[in-house]
Parts: structure tokens; sequence; C-alpha cells
């Protein structure tokens, strides 16, 4: 079954900056390209690193302030107070840089993005060279699949070879990425199975079954272990 990977919904060519360049023109680049990070690359375009805004603030949080450590102070905060008196890329930037591949799954980034509380990604060929950025608005771009290209993926492949289904009576119904599923299967054990199939298909919103079953498989009665 096909899937769509980060490669079909990101933007390629993202701006990036060196690690020697200086703040204010990293300041320019956020304000000019209305984004809110960029990734730091190497002389061979290999992202080494990402500045955000995030790390652009403690200029402004700890103006005035040196870098000397407080007592009970947080490492999150002694890092923060040192980037206070950074003035170029690789003195601001998180590192090493959270990365995900073109051909990774929009499943797997979103993942990515989630567990790290991040907005977007540089997107790395094999050799970790920055091919594009991915954003959380870019995901959801599988979303804006159309209910007929949905429709025929379902039919053509997410049901194809099932065991105990018959395509041709199976009806796929699709509103608004909501599809419905009506007709008959062999056993009802496998509905479940069905149904998880079609959600997996890029650009479903939820499913919902009215199949039926030729036979209602009973469940199997509970038999204890006998000890011996």
């Amino acid at each position: 079954m096909s899937r769509w990977n980060v490669a079909d919904v990101m933007t390629v060519g993202a701006v990036s900056v060196q690690e020697d360049t200086p703040f204010k023109e990293i300041v320019d680049l956020l304000e000019a390209h209305g984004v809110n990070a960029v990734p730091v690359v190497d002389a061979f375009e290999r992202v080494v690193g990402v500045v955000s805004s995030a790390d652009l603030m403690p200029k402004i949080e700890f103006a005035g302030e040196d870098d000397r450590p407080r007592l009970f102070e947080s490492r999150h905060t002694r890092q923060a107070r040192g980037k206070a008196h950074a003035t170029a890329a690789g003195e601001l930037m998180s590192a090493p840089a959270i990365t995900v591949m073109g051909t990774t799954s929009l499943v797997a980034a979103a993942r990515v993005m989630e567990s790290a509380e991040l907005k977007r990604l540089p997107v790395v060929d094999d050799l970790g060279r920055l091919i594009g950025m991915v954003t959380r608005r870019d995901l959801l771009k599988v979303f804006l699949r159309s209910d007929d290209d949905i429709r025929r993926e379902i039919r053509q492949e997410a049901l194809h070879g099932l065991v105990g289904v018959e395509a041709s009576q199976v009806r796929v119904e699709v509103d608004d990425g909501v599809v419905t599923l009506l007709g008959q299967v062999e056993h009802a054990v496998v509905i479940p199975s069905v149904v998880r199939q079609v959600e997996r298909v890029d650009g479903v919103v939820d499913v919902v079954s009215h199949l039926s079953a030729v036979i209602e498989d009973e469940p199997r009665p509970f038999r204890p272990a006998v000890m011996f």
C-alpha cells in the first residue's frame, strides 16, 4: 500500500546558516522568511544544529548579566545565560540537530515532532546533507487528498489481499475524509483488521464500519490450565 513520506510534503531548498553567521543576520533571515528556526550547516551542507527564536531570546532575557552560574540554577537556565553572550550561530545553536530523511513516513515524522516538542524539522539525505524542511503544517497536507483518491486507494490497495475479504462485496464511501464501509466479509473476526487497514490510508480522517459477516464467530470458551 502506498504511503506518503516527508519528501511528498516538505519545503525543498530550505534557508540555512553556517556556524559563523552573525546574530543579527540570523534575526534578519527569520524575519525575512517568516520562520522561527533555521538549520546550521557545515561546508558540506551537513546539518550540525538548529538555531530557533528561542535560542535568540536569552540576548533579551539576560541582557547586562554575566554568564556565571547561580546557586541552584537549572542546567537549562545556565545554558540560556551562556547564549546571552553568543554572537554567531555556532554558539547559539541546539546540537546535535534532530532531523528526518525524505523517506521518513509522515507518521514517524509526527512522532518525532511530538516527542521532541518541535514545530519543524530539517530534512536530510543519507549523507546528512540538508535538502529541505518539514513543519507540522506540512504534515497536515495529507488531509488535502481528494475523497476519490482515498476511495481508489482503499479499493485497489488497502482491501486487496486481505484474507476473508472480497473487495467486490465491500462498498466504500468517502465524505470529507471520513470512510464508511458497508457490505459483508466472511468472518466477523476480520472486521477489526479491515478497519485498521483502512485507517492507515493517508488522508483518512475516520472510519465508520457497517460491515456484517457471513459467519458470526463464537468466542472460544475459557479453559483453565490443568496443573499436574
